[in-house]
C-alpha cells in the first residue's frame, strides 16, 4: 500500500517494493524459479561445506576459503530471497526505513566479502602454482588473520559509510522502491535532496572492490595460465585454460552485472526497471548457485572427498545393521 507524499520537512518511515512491474500479474509464477534457485543455493553450498568439514584431507587454506565463500553465498541469498518470496506470494511488499537500511548493509557487505574471498582464492592459487616453495611461508594462520582483519575493516567501514549517507537523506517524494530488495541507488534515487555524496560513494565502492579486486584477480590468473601452459602439454593445457576461463566467466558475471546494476542510476544508464531488477538478482544468485559446481563438482579433490564420505556413511550403516541382533518370538519361547 502506497503512502501519501509527506511535506518537505518530513520523511517516509516505510517503503514499498515494486519489482518487475511489467510482470505484476505473474508474480506467483516468478516465485517458482526463485524458490528453485534458493533451494539450489542452500543445498549445494551446505553440501560443499559439509564435505570440506568432514574430510580431513580438505582442511587446507584453499578449501577453507571455498567454505567461507559458501557461507557468504548462503547468507546473502537468505538476506533477500525470503522477503522476495513473501512479496511475490502474499503481496507483503512493505519494509521500514530501518529494515531497508539493514538489508542494504548486509547485502552489499556480504557481496564485498565475497569479492575479497574471490581475490584471496586467486592469490592462493597464484602462490601455490607460481611460488610453490614459499607457499607454507606465505599462506598460513597469520595470513588468514590478516585477511579477516582486512575484510572486516575494508568492507565494514565502506558499507557503513554507504548506509550512513543513505540514512541521512530525506525521502519526501515517492516511497516506491523499484526493485525487489533495498539496493543502494534504488533507495537513494527516491531522496528529495542532493545525493552528490551518495553518488560519489557509489563510485568509490566500485573503484575499491571492482577496480582493485578484479585487476589483481586477472593478474593472478594470467600468471597462473602462463606457468601452467609452459609446463603442460596437449590435453592438460586445455584443462587449465578451461578451468581458469570458467572461473573468470563466473567472476565477470558477479563483477560486471553487479557494477552495472549498482551504478545504473548513478550514471543515468537507461535500463528498464524489470531488466535492472533481474540483473540485481542475477549478480547475487547466479554465482551462489554455480559456485558449488565450479569449486565442488569440477574439483577432483572435493569429488573424491564426497565419495569417501559417502562410503564411510555406508560402512556405518552396514556396521549398525550387523551389530543389531533381532530375536524372534519363537526363539524367545524356546529359551524360556
Amino acid at each position: 500500500m502506497l503512502e501519501a507524499s509527506p511535506d518537505r520537512n518530513s520523511s517516509h518511515s516505510s517503503f514499498v517494493f515494486l519489482g518487475f512491474p511489467a510482470l505484476q500479474a505473474h508474480h506467483r509464477l516468478l516465485s517458482l524459479p526463485l524458490s528453485v534457485s534458493y533451494a539450489s543455493v542452500l543445498l549445494g553450498n551446505s553440501l560443499l561445506i559439509c564435505i570440506i568439514r568432514r574430510v580431513e584431507s580438505l582442511h587446507s587454506p584453499m578449501y577453507i576459503l571455498i567454505s567461507a565463500l559458501c557461507v557468504a553465498d548462503i547468507v546473502v541469498a537468505t538476506v533477500i530471497v525470503p522477503n522476495m518470496l513473501l512479496s511475490f506470494l502474499f503481496d507483503w511488499d512493505d519494509i521500514s526505513l530501518a529494515g531497508c537500511l539493514a538489508q542494504m548493509f548486509f547485502t552489499h557487505f556480504l557481496s564485498s566479502v565475497e569479492s575479497t574471498l574471490l581475490l584471496a582464492m586467486a592469490l592462493d592459487r597464484y602462490v601455490a602454482i607460481c611460488k610453490p616453495l614459499h607457499y607454507g611461508d606465505i599462506i598460513n594462520a597469520s595470513m588468514f588473520l590478516k585477511l579477516l582483519l582486512f575484510t572486516a575493516i575494508r568492507s565494514g567501514s565502506i558499507m557503513l559509510t554507504l548506509v550512513g549517507l543513505a540514512s541521512s537523506l530525506s525521502f519526501c517524494g515517492s516511497n516506491v522502491i523499484r526493485h525487489c530488495y533495498c539496493d543502494h541507488m534504488a533507495l537513494v534515487s527516491l531522496a528529495c535532496g542532493s545525493t552528490d555524496r551518495n553518488d560519489a560513494m557509489g563510485l568509490a565502492v566500485i573503484a575499491c572492490f571492482v577496480g582493485m579486486d578484479i585487476t589483481l584477480i586477472i593478474f593472478s590468473y594470467v600468471k597462473i595460465l602462463s606457468v601452467v601452459l609452459r609446463a603442460a602439454a596437449g590435453e592438460d593445457r586445455w584443462k587449465a585454460f578451461h578451468t581458469c576461463g570458467t572461473h573468470l566467466m563466473v567472476m565477470m558475471c558477479f563483477y560486471l552485472v553487479g557494477s552495472i546494476t549498482f551504478l545504473s542510476r548513478n550514471l543515468h544508464i537507461p535500463i528498464p526497471t524489470d531488466v535492472n531488477t533481474f540483473m540485481g538478482i542475477l549478480y547475487i544468485l547466479f554465482p551462489a548457485t554455480v559456485n558449488p559446481i565450479i569449486y565442488g563438482v569440477r574439483t577432483r579433490e572435493i569429488r573424491n572427498g564426497f565419495f569417501r564420505m559417502f562410503k564411510m556413511q555406508q560402512q556405518k550403516i552396514v556396521t549398525v545393521k550387523i551389530s543389531t541382533i533381532k530375536v524372534s518370538p519363537a526363539t524367545k519361547g524356546h529359551e524360556t
